[in-house]
């Protein structure tokens, strides 16, 4: 047995959602419902930060990058989502399978790189305020942009290299509605110690490094803000980071609660594996335009300015 049976290649079976046939319409519209409302969100985010000379500093500049790596994430898993609800299409070729799961991966771990420079412009903002436009300059966050996307792209690039060269004997009947490492891991039929170790060490250096600098900037955010002595002062300088923190709330959330429920809840119905993973690819590119928009006043003015001239 290997990737090849005879002269047809390997084909993986994607799965939607437990109980539910594939023809559920009522589950297809929602779902494009949603993916245009991320377009939708994300581009005009894009739009506006383009356009509207007010926003450009480094803030907003770090939040396009978030809507980049949003788009990515979703556009991603679109394909073989749309496939399976609305042409009932579940089969997915080998060499596509490790391009979805390379460029899932990737936007992930480009978008948690994100949310670290956001959380690092929140610390000198408010711990350092008066070297805010020293130190965040813009050769800084384009270097800053790169190296984060430099990062998620290479990360990842072996765990593709890696499982291309398995061979899989088992069932080819994947868990979810797109193709994830994980999941492709156990219907490798050998030894499959190096892409665990590499998989994890991976996980380790991008979301492990990334969450745990997080934690640390916010520990001394509190304190600056703690520190401050004028009540109007402090609640101004916590607002300025509830949208960061919805994000990484958003973000994190799903995704330390399918890498526990991978890890531990092997006994739980499929149904739960399948709405965290669908929870964690695409609830945070829906809501994180939603956050930004609702809770930051030059992006909710400006969308009002324009609603006003539509009207």
């Amino acid at each position: 047995s290997s990737n090849w049976t005879g002269s047809s290649p390997l084909t993986f079976i994607l799965t939607g959602i437990p109980g539910l046939s594939m023809s559920s319409y009522w589950v297809a519209l929602p779902l494009c419902c949603l993916y245009l409302l991320m377009l939708l969100g994300n581009c005009t985010l894009l739009w506006m930060i383009k356009t509207d000379h007010s926003l450009h500093t480094p803030m907003y500049y770090f939040l396009s990058m978030l809507a980049v790596a949003d788009l990515g994430l979703s556009l991603s898993t679109l394909p073989t989502m749309l496939a399976i609800f609305w042409f009932e299409s579940t089969s997915l070729h080998f060499e596509a399978c490790i391009i979805q799961m390379y460029f899932i991966h990737s936007f992930s771990a480009i978008e948690s790189g994100v949310l670290v420079a956001m959380a690092f412009d929140r610390f000198v903002a408010i711990c350092y305020p008066l070297h805010y436009a020293s130190v965040l300059m813009s050769s800084l966050i384009m270097k800053a942009g790169g190296a984060i996307f430099m990062r998620g792209i290479c990360v990842v690039l072996p765990v593709a290299i890696l499982i291309k060269k398995m061979s899989f004997c088992r069932s080819h009947v994947l868990s979810h509605s797109f193709c994830l490492h994980q999941d492709m891991l156990r219907l490798v039929c050998g030894d499959v110690r190096v892409n665990s170790l590499y998989g994890l060490t991976a996980v380790i250096l991008t979301k492990g490094l990334d969450s745990l600098t997080i934690l640390l900037s916010y520990m001394m955010i509190i304190r600056a803000i703690l520190n401050t002595v004028s009540q109007e002062a402090r609640a101004k300088a916590f607002s300025t980071c509830i949208s960061h923190l919805c994000a990484v709330l958003i973000f994190y959330i799903p995704l330390i609660s399918l890498s526990i429920i991978h890890r531990f809840g092997k006994h739980l119905p499929p149904l739960t594996h399948t709405l965290l993973a669908d929870a964690y690819l695409l609830v945070p590119p829906v809501l994180n335009p939603l956050v930004y928009s609702w809770k930051t006043k030059r992006i909710r003015r400006r969308i009002l300015i324009l609603l006003c001239r539509r009207g």
